[in-house]
């Protein structure tokens, strides 16, 4: 059996790039950009690049669903 590296999911990571957390969230790159600069997916600087922790990806999917659900 061969695995996509686009879709293979490893629960050991700790910091995400910004592409695997959409991929985790099925939603695209330039939204999950989005996400961050509202405030709604949390991420951390790493040098120059931009890391989501792994679960903020849980965190901000309920913070999706509690906005969903008040609106």
């Amino acid at each position: 059996m061969t695995t996509d590296p686009d879709t293979e999911y490893d629960p050991t990571l700790v910091l995400l790039t910004v592409e695997e957390a959409a991929r985790r969230l099925s939603i695209g790159r330039t939204y999950c950009y989005r996400l961050i600069r509202l405030g709604a997916l949390e991420s951390i600087p790493v040098g120059r690049l931009r890391r989501v922790p792994a679960d903020a990806v849980p965190a901000c999917l309920a913070h999706l669903r509690s906005t969903h659900r008040a609106a």
